[in-house]
């Protein structure tokens, strides 16, 4: 597998060496197609108007130009689809479309890191569903209100096009210069339903890493890294569905894993903002890290106010300094506490772990009335979910999924809508699969997720053993435990039943340990597969069955 990568990685890089910079300072005032052959450099705020359509091809670059002044907002780049226009942006697991800074020279792993933010703008969308906004036409914020970049109507049924495997990186620069104009990773104006997004990366962000203003859009398959502030933000009414929603938080962020906001001009304003969303991972900046800059809300893992409400289902969230959860409390006028006693506001099917330096109920949830919820309501679990690695301190092996065997491997409750996958996990992450984040992401890209490496403990195993695999049968993936009892050259192999060599796994020096690592049969047939461990004079094999 990393040879694949590692090739990949070059090809890529190569590609872009050799490619045509183009640099871009007028507006999308005809049907564009931006193809994979040429790097596109946004020169300011570019706009694709309405009626019109801006395509880009599978494998395209799109970097942003750095900015002239972070005080006054000067030289700031952004991509803008106002409302009534169009992005198809389809990029392919293979060939991912990239958003990101001219500094960054995509190299394996990128010159940039992940604090290095609000080099460029973002990529804004805007359509005609409705918001809770007086007029359903508000200017979105960020933009400078002489520039038209409106939002809102009535058609919660609109489409602002297809946006697929694309990776949006280091960006978030304030276009007025004032704190709290930057722009989001994402930032979805009114969006509506029939506009598809799915396979979205937002790395190192300034701002958000997504931003939801009203609208009715569904989002699979999102990931938020590193971001400065939330990784999930949602206001003016959003009443969309999401699944598999993965918040991962440096140790210098200081925001919330989600913000859920309500009305913004008027907080009893309808439609109250009502989403869906299932299966969300949600990773704070370490349970021990005192947020940077510090004060009340930093590092909150859930956060609902304005008169939000919304439905969580199937989350893991852990590894957060502050609150795991606060639900707005008002001594008069609409506020969340309302919503969640209308049955507006729902958190089920959670695991919560690692608040703070203890566990203890009151770390999770400091108001009585939501502990009162939490305990007695959808079965919220304060326990370990056992993932795979989320340490800080070895950020090259992270791997968000679930253990085999841990708690929340089974047991999900999907809401009954066609638009949800079914599926057994909790947390936005197949245990017995690799991680969807893996070849098209900057995570995967730097290196920071490695799923071609193996999990590893350190505990001194009795005897050299190989477990059966988990699960068997499997489809296409499936892991396979082994334990060394002597440090010494390893190797891991599988074959058909006609003893033909289909997978080395494992081929390397190991130390005395614990290893799991994952096999992907994707591209085998169904059938009857034999894996054998060879270390030092220990030869063990199992058989292991493939059924699609």
């Amino acid at each position: 597998m990393k040879k694949t990568f590692l090739l990949f990685a070059l090809l890529f890089s190569t590609g872009i060496a050799n490619a045509q910079v183009i640099n871009v300072t007028d507006d999308i005032t005809s049907n564009t197609t931006w193809t994979s052959d040429n790097v596109y450099v946004l020169d300011g705020l570019i706009f694709v108007d309405s009626t019109y359509t801006l395509t880009i091809e599978p494998g395209t670059v799109i970097k942003g130009k750095e900015q002239a002044n972070i005080t006054t907002g000067d030289g700031a780049s952004a991509l803008i689809i106002r409302r009534g226009g169009y992005l198809i942006a389809d990029g392919t697991k293979e060939n991912p479309i990239i958003f990101t800074s001219e500094l960054d020279d995509l190299g394996n792993p990128s010159n940039l890191l992940p604090t290095d933010r609000r080099l460029w703008g973002g990529l804004i969308l805007l359509g005609s569903a409705v918001t809770n906004e007086p007029g359903n036409n508000t200017q979105i914020e960020g933009i400078p209100p002489e520039l038209y970049a409106r939002f809102g109507g009535d058609n919660d049924e609109d489409s602002s096009g297809v946006l697929r495997y694309i990776s949006i990186r280091h960006g978030g620069f304030s276009i007025s210069g004032i704190s709290g104009d930057e722009i989001n990773g994402l930032t979805m104006g009114a969006v509506g339903s029939k506009t598809v997004i799915e396979y979205i990366e937002v790395f190192a962000n300034f701002d958000d890493g997504y931003e939801w203003f009203g609208g009715t859009v569904n989002c699979k398959y999102l990931v938020a890294a590193f971001c400065g502030d939330d990784c999930f933000d949602w206001d003016f009414g959003f009443r969309g569905k999401g699944q598999f929603w993965f918040g991962l938080q440096n140790t210098d962020q200081s925001g919330r894993g989600m913000e859920m906001d309500g009305g913004d001009t008027d907080e009893g304003a309808t439609p109250y903002s009502i989403p869906t969303v299932s299966n969300i991972t949600l990773i704070g900046s370490g349970a021990t890290t005192f947020p940077v800059p510090s004060g009340e809300g930093n590092d909150r893992a859930l956060y609902f106010r304005d008169n939000s409400g919304g439905h969580l289902y199937n989350a893991i969230i852990t590894d957060f300094t502050g609150t795991g959860i606060t639900v707005e409390d008002l001594t008069s006028g609409a506020d969340s506490r309302e919503r969640l006693e209308q049955g507006d506001l729902t958190v089920e099917n959670v695991y919560w772990w690692d608040f703070g330096v203890t566990n203890a109920l009151d770390s999770v949830v400091k108001q009585d009335f939501v502990q009162t919820y939490i305990t007695g309501t959808g079965n919220n679990v304060i326990a370990d979910p056992e993932l795979a690695n989320i340490s800080r301190d070895q950020m090259s092996a992270l791997d968000p999924r679930p253990l085999t065997g841990s708690p929340v491997a089974t047991g999900a409750m999907i809401p009954p809508d066609p638009f949800f996958t079914t599926v057994s996990y909790l947390g936005a992450f197949s245990p017995t699969s690799f991680l969807w984040t893996e070849g098209w992401t900057a995570l995967s890209q730097d290196g920071i997720t490695g799923v071609e490496k193996e999990i590893y403990s350190n505990t001194v195993p009795q005897s050299f053993n190989l477990s059966q695999n988990y699960p068997n049968p499997f489809n296409p993936t499936t892991r396979i435990k082994y334990d060394i009892k002597e440090a010494g050259d390893v190797t891991l192999v599988v074959h058909n039943i006609l003893g033909q060599k289909v997978a080395e796994l494992v081929n390397d020096y190991k130390e005395i340990g614990s290893y799991t690592v994952v096999f992907d049969a994707e591209t085998l047939p169904s059938g009857l597969y034999i894996y054998t461990l060879e270390a030092g004079a220990t030869k063990i094999s199992k058989k292991m069955t493939l059924l699609k």
